[in-house]
């Protein structure tokens, strides 16, 4: 379905090439992960099958790739619309239509099929990825990862044969990631489309494919093969694979299912030492975690909350602000009774939270649930409804941007937004000017994150993880006492993300105080002191991260399903552990 004919990339004013050796053949019918480091040019080997590349990008492409017998040098996207569904990293830049049912509807009308076909498709469409209820709303009014949905919707009514996805999963809660992975395996299995994807979070896919193709660096040439050999040598690889690693499980299992089938012996060693819930190994979320409390605010059985304005269940109570005593630095941010509309949408209702100097919090909850939203509050771009929201002594939406800055700076969900200049260099030395911070600090904190790269790249040239790094490296040169993050790990492999929790980790020890809305539970587990889950614009659920995330199926890390009921959330933890009962042997 796919050939790759000694393939090479070479962009304008590049030295090297960005992929090169590409040779292979992706067969119909078939789900190939694209998996490697940020930055080695996945998106740009996608993009050689859409036509995308080098007929929007521009640059030299070398060799030759043929889709269903059509060759991409000579065809153009638009000529091959009808064999192709892409969805690229940036759901907004995919978008030409204003509502969710029309952007559904639009590219098989421009394939000029007939109404009723459409009218057929677009429902069927609808329910699969759980968009009826959004069918007549705005685009601009969804979250990011609704957005997702949207845009992942829009290539599948066309019915291609062919579907390259990048990061199709990035902006969206676990339980809509895995409906999504669901519906494109019916699709493989039941239809024959073929699937090229490439996605960071392999915890999420990898057991979903049928072949690995990684990219080990740039130019480097790409080897194909079955998942689990793939995952044997593969320098990104997803929690489960890097505990059967420390285990030394052969062959290595790709979901929580085998491994839990694997590791009644791991659990006997760990149960000598006790568990993590001990607050003995790991970070030091651990210990502190406890000290800051919270709690459950439904019964442990109760179903799901209904539906946004409906009446409430019996069993349901709502959660009122914790009186654990903490041992905790000054208040940095607090809301009270805080709701918030967005248009018709009641956005958020009597959230009261309070986040202190030194802590780290984790919003988690299903797409369109607040999180954003909350953050965009305390930031001061959208304007409380009802309640209050202070943040370092300020009210955020009375006060000026210049001086909000001293209190408060966030990192959002598309890095465009905070970037303007044409080279990295500029966009730090204006990071420096605007924080006040001694020339060359933004620059350091990027070659921290993000080795490697040059001074004069222009920022749309990286790749949507190392433009979020870049984006995170202008916020942090303020040194902003409370620091807002919106999905901070889309795009990152797993070498960035473990750099980016080391520096935020250190960020947290100074004193700064980090809120960060994500779906990445693995990034939760390893970083959040606490985690406040949101559903309808509501605070459900308020504690310490091993006490929330151990006791919810969906947001549960992998090391925690796979060594229950004992209660470990990281590889991390679990070595440390191991490591601890081999010395008192």
């Amino acid at each position: 379905m796919i050939r790759f004919e000694d393939v090479s990339v070479t962009y304008d004013d590049a030295a090297a090439p960005t992929v090169a050796g590409v040779d292979l053949t992706v067969p119909e019918g078939e789900l190939v992960l694209l998996v490697g480091p940020s930055g080695v040019g996945k998106s740009t080997l996608l993009g050689t099958v859409s036509g995308l590349v080098p007929h929007f990008t521009g640059g030299t492409l070398r060799g030759r790739v043929t889709v269903a017998g059509r060759d991409t040098r000579t065809h153009k996207p638009r000529e091959l619309a009808d064999v192709v569904g892409t969805v690229g990293q940036d759901p907004l830049s995919h978008f030409v239509t204003d509502t969710v049912e029309d952007e559904l509807a639009y590219g098989m009308e421009s394939l000029g099929l007939a109404p009723d076909v459409m009218r057929r498709r677009v429902e069927e469409t609808l329910d699969l990825l759980g968009l009826a209820d959004l069918r007549d709303r705005p685009i601009a009014t969804l979250s990011g990862g609704q957005q997702q949905r949207v845009a992942i919707g829009s290539v599948l009514t066309p019915h291609p044969q062919v579907l390259v996805l990048d990061e199709p999963t990035s902006a969206l809660d676990p339980a809509a990631a895995e409906e999504v992975l669901a519906v494109l395996q019916r699709l493989v299995h039941d239809l024959g489309t073929t699937v090229l994807m490439a996605e960071h979070r392999l915890e999420r896919v990898v057991q979903y494919a049928d072949q690995v193709l990684l990219l080990p660096a740039p130019a480097a040439t790409p080897v194909l093969g079955a998942p689990a050999g793939i995952m044997a040598v593969s320098p990104v690889h997803p929690p489960v694979v890097s505990l059967g690693r420390l285990a030394g499980w052969d062959p290595l299992p790709l979901t929580v299912r085998d491994a839990r089938r694997r590791a009644g012996g791991l659990r006997d060693r760990l149960a000598v030492v006790g568990s993590c819930s001990a607050g003995r190994w790991g970070s030091p979320l651990l210990e502190r975690s406890r000290e800051l409390g919270g709690g459950w605010a439904q019964h442990p059985v109760a179903g799901p909350l209904e539906s946004r304005g409906s009446r409430r269940p019996t069993w349901f109570t709502r959660r009122k602000p914790s009186t654990t005593h903490r041992e905790a630095g000054p208040t940095v941010a607090r809301t009270e009774n805080l709701a918030v509309r967005r248009g018709q949408v009641e956005a958020l209702r009597e959230v009261s939270l309070t986040v202190d100097r030194g802590e780290t919090v984790a919003l988690m909850g299903r797409n369109g649930a607040g999180k954003s939203t909350l953050l965009n509050t305390l930031v001061g771009m959208l304007e409380p409804s009802a309640g209050s929201v202070r943040v370092g002594g300020a009210t955020p939406h009375r006060t000026a941007p210049q001086d909000l800055i001293r209190h408060v700076g966030l990192v959002p969900q598309e890095p465009r937004d905070l970037l303007y200049a044409d080279t990295v260099t500029a966009e730090c030395a204006a990071a420096d000017e605007d924080a006040g911070a001694a020339p060359g600090t933004c620059r350091a904190l990027v070659g921290e994150l993000l080795p490697g790269i040059a001074d004069d790249t222009h920022p749309r040239d990286l790749s949507e993880g190392q433009r979020l790094t870049l984006a995170l490296a202008v916020v942090l040169t303020a040194k902003p006492p409370l620091l807002l993050l919106d999905e901070p790990t889309r795009g990152l492999d797993y070498a960035a993300k473990a750099r980016l929790v080391e520096h935020l980790r250190g960020l947290a020890d100074a004193g700064h105080a980090i809120v960060l809305a994500t779906h990445d539970v693995e990034l939760a587990a390893e970083l959040a002191h606490r985690v406040v889950i949101l559903a309808d614009g509501e605070v459900v659920a308020d504690g310490p991260t091993a006490d929330v995330v151990v006791s919810s199926p969906s947001f549960a890390p992998q090391v925690t399903k796979i060594l229950a009921p004992q209660k470990w959330l990281t590889v991390t933890q679990v070595e440390a552990a191991l490591a601890e009962t081999e010395g008192t042997q």
